[in-house]
């Protein structure tokens, strides 16, 4: 499988942010065509101390060409749009592919 991950930087205003990433964002993203399963993990803390991370979301694609189809999509753009407007400064955003370490 392939991911689309996205590292949020912990924003100024958490609440604000969660409203607006769980309640208008998710739902945007979870529309897009291909998105086999959309895994949001709240970062709580580092064995190092206190993170500089607030969430983590994984989107998982059947493979590479299912998520460069998906990524064309309007409902794909509404939802790169809406991030940036929120977001922009706070995400990264990365493709990785599971590793099957049998």
């Amino acid at each position: 499988m392939v991911k689309l991950i996205a590292l949020y930087k912990k924003p100024e205003d958490k609440e604000a942010f969660d409203e607006h990433y769980f309640n208008t964002h998710a739902p945007i993203t979870e529309k897009i065509p291909g998105l086999r399963k959309m895994k949001v993990t709240k970062v709580v803390g580092s064995p190092m101390g206190e993170s500089d991370y607030h969430l983590l979301c994984e989107m998982y694609y059947d493979d590479h060409e299912s998520f460069k189809k998906a990524m064309k999509t309007d409902e794909a753009k509404a939802s790169g749009k809406d991030l940036m407007g929120f977001a922009g400064e706070l995400v990264t955003l990365m493709i990785g592919e599971e590793v099957d370490e049998s």
